[in-house]
């Protein structure tokens, strides 16, 4: 029988990480092993995990979303696992979930997901699934060309081997949606939601309209910088309409600030070239306290020279940026 491993990413969130591993531990279809990777948690993870004999971990310096699935995909597939099970540690599986998703194991060249469902109220869709605002709506089996990575989602080996592995370089805020385009758009493999496969998952509150506090909200960079790297592996033969589109989210985003933002709408709006000119340059150095400094240091960016360099990004030119070889597989952990 082929294997199954679960890999889970957590980062100080001990209380829902326990909630998680509980469920993968009542599956109806057993779990060959249940890997966590705990990026540099500094409250009781460590020392839970420590005591949990069933579960295997390891342990790195906080390197996001991304270099957390980078380095848990890498190791179930170097140990041989035929199936990874991919999640955050915030949400959890309804106790047949892997089982309905494995119901139909002849098609590995497959991305399957479970149906992300409101853990509060165990009725509505978290993210835009279908046509469908929750799951007593539906009446298919399965809703094609819908996925919402990592949240449940299962994939094969040779999907690994094809594909090779999350970018851990992009952080947070992108690793994920870049990837499931590496999957689905550039490799062309085929995707869908299982709607008897049910993942809970904490509803999705935040809106880019609500004020966010300039000083403390690094993730807005990478919100920023990751999408031209989306982009650019979503429109991975077409160089230059990864770069228009890119142009008009950031019209669109400098718009939202304007509209919608009540505080420090220039400082958000100047602060906007920094991410924008590593995404073109290509250049994923940034870290949340090299953010954080940058954002609450008395140096301000000028208003001028971010429209200047908008300007100049129409006129420019688009990076050439390969993805991962294949054959490095093992190189891009």
């Amino acid at each position: 029988m082929e294997k199954v491993i679960a890999v889970v990413v957590t980062y100080n969130r001990q209380v829902l990480l326990a909630e998680c591993i509980e469920a993968l531990r009542n599956q109806t279809r057993t779990i060959d092993k249940i890997l966590v990777i705990n990026n540099g948690s500094n409250d009781n993870t460590e020392n839970w995990l420590n005591h949990q004999k069933d579960i295997e971990f390891f342990t790195q310096n906080n390197i996001g979303s991304g270099g957390g699935f980078n380095k848990g995909i890498q190791l179930a597939y170097e140990k041989g696992y035929d199936w990874i099970w991919l999640m955050d540690d915030d949400g959890f599986p309804k106790e047949d979930a892997l089982e309905n998703l494995l119901e139909d194991k002849g098609e590995k060249l497959c991305l399957r997901n479970c149906a992300v469902i409101n853990k509060k109220d165990k009725k509505s869709f978290v993210w835009k699934t279908g046509n469908y605002s929750g799951i007593d709506e539906v009446n298919e089996p399965i809703i094609h060309n819908f996925a919402h990575p990592f949240n449940g989602t299962l994939l094969h080996k040779e999907i690994i081997k094809k594909v090779g592995l999350p970018k851990k370089e992009l952080f947070i805020w992108g690793d994920e949606t870049e990837y499931y385009h590496r999957i689905i758009t550039k490799y062309k493999i085929p995707f869908y939601t299982k709607t008897n496969s049910i993942h809970y998952h904490p509803a999705s509150a935040y809106s880019y309209k609500n004020d966010w506090d300039y000083n403390s909200n690094w993730k807005m960079y990478y919100y920023v910088r990751n999408r031209f790297h989306i982009l650019k592996t979503k429109f991975s033969k077409s160089p230059l309409v990864a770069l228009i589109v890119y142009i008009g989210f950031l019209i669109s985003f400098s718009g939202i600030i304007i509209v919608f933002q009540k505080t420090n709408k220039f400082r958000k709006l100047s602060f906007i070239f920094w991410p924008v000119k590593d995404a073109l340059t290509n250049n994923c150095d940034a870290t949340p306290s090299m953010i954080l400094q940058r954002l609450t240091s008395s140096r301000k960016y000028n208003l001028i020279h971010y429209f200047q360099f908008q300007l100049k990004l129409i006129k420019g030119s688009v990076p050439h940026n390969q993805g991962p070889s294949m054959s490095k597989l093992k190189e891009a952990a």
